[in-house]
């Protein structure tokens, strides 16, 4: 079982408040398979090597934690891996993307597409034509949310959590959050922070979850998947220099710019407990950097 440190976060803001802040350190789990991906191919892996398999398949755009992870948790266990990315302007652009670049030094070969044949990444017909092209394989979905990642993303939260009063995780998919609403105690509240536009993963999460201790909290998306703007980037940064603790852009520095806002607006009783889960995705800070320096924006510390 792997064991992630509880840190306490220290802010002036929290003390006046009465609230207390931890962070679970699932970044630290590993330098690339981290987080909430080390959970989602956990048993996915397994699986595979259960049934034989000698190449993993999966899905991703171009600065995917999903697709960096696979590809280093392929290696790990001398299992083949496919990437089918999203953007097929990427074919002979990808070796100046770090996330690209990283997956391909890990052994990763890639299936580039249009963003309209993307959209067919769970219909049947298109899973069956990608087989035939690449061989036998195993399937990882977007983002790796199946049931197995689910269960793997229960292990997140163990016995020793359970004097918190709240839990808050960034979304994506909605995996993660479903495995911490089943491993969560019913006298939890279960607060999720989605990435992206938009109620459809309320829908996505009943698929998986049994309780009904939780609840999303849609407003501190900044304009939807991978948009961030210069007070987000400015909220990452002072963080990391107060606490320690580095966000990636996408989900937690997203997470923790909500949490911290409730928090100031009251949203949380005083005396109350909050623990939040840093579901790693580092490594995507250096591609985001790219990003603001095109536009110009402050950029990201490494």
């Amino acid at each position: 079982m792997v064991q992630v440190l509880n840190q306490e976060i220290n802010l002036s803001m929290l003390t006046d408040k009465q609230i207390s802040l931890f962070i679970k350190r699932e970044d630290q789990i590993h330098p690339f398979i981290s987080g909430n991906k080390y959970r989602k191919l956990k048993y996915n892996v397994l699986e595979a090597q259960e049934k034989g398999a000698t190449t993993l398949l999966t899905f991703g755009g171009a600065y995917s934690n999903h697709i960096a992870a696979t590809a280093y948790a392929g290696k790990t266990a001398g299992l083949k891996t496919i990437g089918v990315i999203r953007g097929e302007e990427l074919v002979d652009q990808w070796r100046q993307n770090p996330t690209l670049r990283m997956a391909s030094e890990q052994g990763m070969e890639f299936k580039f597409i249009t963003r309209i044949q993307y959209r067919d990444k769970t219909d049947n017909t298109f899973i069956e034509k990608l087989k035939e092209a690449v061989g036998p394989c195993y399937i990882i979905p977007e983002g790796g949310t199946n049931a197995l990642a689910v269960k793997g993303c229960a292990e997140i939260l163990t016995s020793s959590d359970k004097d918190f009063d709240v839990i808050c995780s960034s979304a994506g998919t909605g995996g993660t959050l479903a495995g911490i609403i089943e491993a969560s105690d019913p006298s939890q509240r279960i607060l999720g922070f989605p990435a992206l536009k938009g109620d459809f993963l309320k829908k996505d999460i009943c698929k998986f979850v049994t309780k009904e201790n939780w609840q999303l909290i849609t407003d501190y998306h900044f304009g939807g998947y991978a948009k961030v703007s210069e007070s987000l980037v400015n909220f990452i940064n002072n963080f990391k220099d107060k606490t320690g603790v580095p966000l990636d852009p996408v989900y937690t520095g997203k997470l923790l710019y909500g949490i911290i806002d409730l928090v100031q607006r009251d949203y949380f009783s005083p005396g109350t407990k909050i623990l939040a889960i840093h579901s790693g995705g580092l490594q995507g800070i250096q591609g985001m950097n790219l990003v603001l320096k095109k536009k110009n924006l402050p950029l990201l510390k490494v």
